[in-house]
């Protein structure tokens, strides 16, 4: 760019903010220095400079930025409230894009416009050019507006302070690359390109035409209490994530399995079933008739009609258990280990003596309360059958408590949540970690030592036979819970490792990291299996299906991803959190999967459609574990608000013909059966035994 261009843009400037005898100046001296010399022509002027210069000439300037985007935010709150929520989505991605331009045009440094300052050369090279509005400005001055839904996200561009910074932030090339998906109806959709017509904000139709695809559904906007899914930044389009999600997947069980067995060797749970129907038949009649205190009022035909009752609640339940037992049957990818003879017996005992769970038998629940932890506490893990508890810690500690070993000394016994009924729970038990006992010999766990960093996540093996930890260090280790040792340590991630989960039948494990990687592994191998990159953030966490032919990884960036084991792809991915994935369980059959935020939300996902059959609303922190019951009508989730709840997902799962593809614009929640409050512990595990008794472990916190 050379000086004339320079001059003329200057000049343009100039007329336009009324600054005559400046311009009358500045035309005067530059006639006398062109006959004086044509240095001036070949004078090279700062890039920098220039881009600045060139900005004031452009139509969309900093002040168009900001007078647009007040506008247009004044007449969204502004607007009726049935169209209200759905044209303020509007306005996040229109704020982050205006930024960011501001930003990509050179606008960032603070402060007021000042007059443009001139050396007294034959080049007259401007000093000193500042916006008005500039980018900084621009974006402290509404952020206010987002702080609650996208703190991270605001949080991450924040540190944008160039150019240069656009293209090198991962996070902030990605929406610059991509479109932002956001549902509307037909209403609002009109109305919002009317008022960009008639305002003439063409800075602002700019953006809304470059970065937003609008998926415009017919009819009146849906409620704002059934607005389930928000504005969601990505990695990817929305139009590759749909492409996605078309590849079949096949989410049915393993052939073979020992549920199969069973089914194949008779039906004791069906009589079991029977019986437990007429034994609670009977305890309703019981109940009823002392609730009447012997009045006459129980007539026969009343008794008949409670009876007619409990055997359709009954009947309902035994089709639950078909219909979970009725899934597709698939053949397993990975070459699967072999169960021991001992191991598969003790399984199928297991199994028939289940308890059948729903709405109306909520499971009793057993919760471990550490003590005496010092915040030192990150992670917690129970054995498929309560035995074992395992706590990992910030000073590399591993620590495991036997339960048969602890009941056997003298220990005090706490119960610590409520359950369904008012009696103590067998297994309530405070876990002391008191080092001072420790040094005295007189500890009650298992000390493992070996990580170099804080422990993160541990987790059982199916059997309780071996225990994987993960840590700070970037190491996985293998322990042993017979021999008390370490096995095997694994390296492969290069930064902490979040989490680590054993597949369902064991040997396989699958771990997650901040290198936004999660990889695959079996016990006789020290290298991955698989790696599966694709998040655009840390994978927190990671959930094995039930048929151990695909994983399932949650990241800070919002998103669940699905992946095949075989071939490391991925097959789904779920778009609907506001905030970091924390935890994930998958349903017995396989078919769904629930996902909980930092935020304290829930959702429940089809798997084979990839969509969110229904958002469950009741948590007010992080939610840290979730667990299905064994026949998978239940859903369990433990939070850092101090409490359990029980969710009711045979219900609420079954979506109604008429409304398969949601085109009633009505989103079903999940029923909260039972809300369980500890006396000051979040929950930071739950774990169903195969008898479907409920377990739960936390720390007690100090609360005012």
């Amino acid at each position: 760019m050379d000086q004339e261009e320079i001059d003329k843009v200057v000049l343009a400037y100039l007329d336009k903010r009324g600054f005559k005898q400046a311009g009358l100046a500045l035309q005067q001296e530059k006639q006398q220095n062109s006959k004086g010399s044509n240095a001036s022509s070949n004078a090279q002027i700062d890039p920098d400079i220039a881009k600045q210069i060139l900005s004031l000439s452009e139509v969309d300037g900093p002040a168009q930025y900001q007078e647009g985007y007040s506008k247009l935010r004044s007449w969204a709150y502004s607007s009726l409230d049935q169209y209200q929520h759905e044209l303020v989505r509007v306005l996040y991605p229109v704020f982050i894009h205006a930024f960011m331009d501001l930003v990509a045009k050179g606008h960032i440094q603070e402060g007021e416009l000042n007059i443009f300052k001139f050396k007294k050369t034959s080049r007259m090279q401007p000093l000193e050019i500042i916006a008005c509005f500039p980018a900084r400005s621009f974006f402290n001055s509404f952020r206010g507006d987002h702080e609650v839904m996208h703190t991270r996200d605001l949080q991450k561009l924040e540190g944008v302070l160039s150019p240069s910074h656009l293209e090198e932030m991962e996070f902030a090339h990605s929406l610059r690359q991509s479109k932002v998906g956001i549902k509307i109806c037909q209403y609002s959709y009109d109305l919002l390109l009317q008022y960009l017509h008639k305002s003439q904000s063409i800075t602002m139709l700019g953006i809304v035409n470059e970065h937003i695809n609008f998926q415009v559904s017919p009819g009146q906007p849906n409620s704002i209490a059934d607005d389930a899914e928000y504005v969601t930044f990505f990695g990817s389009e929305q139009d590759a994530a749909n492409l996605i999600n078309q590849k079949e997947i096949h989410w049915g069980l393993l052939e073979d399995s020992l549920e199969e067995r069973l089914e194949k060797m008779g039906a004791p749970n069906m009589d079991s079933d029977k019986a437990d129907g007429e034994v609670r038949e009977g305890e309703l009649e019981e109940n009823k008739k002392r609730s009447d205190g012997g009045k006459q009022g129980t007539t026969p035909k009343k008794l008949k009609k409670d009876k007619v009752v409990v055997g359709a609640t009954a009947k309902a339940h035994r089709s639950d258990s078909v219909a979970a037992s009725g899934a597709p049957r698939v053949k397993p990818e990975l070459a699967l280990p072999e169960i021991p003879v001992e191991v598969e017996q003790s399984i199928l005992e297991d199994l028939r003596n289940r308890v059948q769970l729903s709405s109306m038998a909520l499971p009793s629940v057993s919760l471990y309360t550490f003590i005496n932890t010092h915040d030192s506490l990150n992670c917690a893990s129970i054995s498929h059958d309560g035995s074992l508890v395992a706590g990992g810690f910030s000073d590399s500690s591993l620590k495991v408590w036997d339960m048969a070993k602890l009941g056997k000394q003298n220990v005090t016994l706490y119960v610590d949540i409520d359950s369904r009924t008012s009696a103590p729970l067998q297994g309530d038990n405070d876990l002391a970690t008191n080092e001072t006992s420790s040094s005295a010999g007189g500890r009650n766990y298992t000390l493992f030592r070996g990580h170099a960093g804080p422990v993160h996540s541990a987790t059982f093996s199916p059997f309780g036979d071996f225990i994987l930890s993960s840590s700070s260090d970037s190491t996985i280790r293998l322990w042993s819970s017979k021999l008390n040792a370490n096995l095997v340590c694994y390296k492969g991630h290069n930064y902490p490792v979040w989490d680590v989960q054993f597949s369902p039948l064991g040997h396989y494990f699958a771990s997650a990291s901040h290198d936004r990687t999660a990889r695959i592994w079996s016990m006789d191998r020290v290298h991955p299996l698989r790696i599966m990159a694709g998040h655009l953030s840390d994978v927190d966490c990671v959930q094995w299906h039930a048929n151990c032919n695909y994983l399932a990884t949650g990241s800070s960036d919002k998103t669940v991803r699905l992946w095949d084991v075989q071939s490391g792809e991925c097959v789904r991915i779920f778009i609907g959190h506001r905030s970091m994935i924390l935890s994930l369980a998958m349903s017995p059959d396989g078919r769904y999967m629930a996902s909980g935020d930092e935020d304290g939300a829930i959702m429940m996902w089809d798997l084979a459609s990839g969509r969110c059959v229904a958002p469950l609303v009741g948590h007010g922190s992080c939610i840290w574990s979730l667990a299905f019951s064994c026949e998978g009508s239940l859903l369990a989730s433990g939070s850092a608000d101090c409490t359990v709840k029980i969710w009711d997902v045979a219900t609420s799962s079954r979506v109604p013909k008429s409304d398969e593809n949601g085109k009633n614009g009505n989103v079903s929640r999940l029923r909260s059966l039972k809300t369980l409050p500890t006396k000051s512990t979040p929950v930071y595990a739950l774990q169903f035994s195969r008898r479907n008794l409920l377990f739960a472990a936390g720390t007690l916190s100090k609360q005012s």
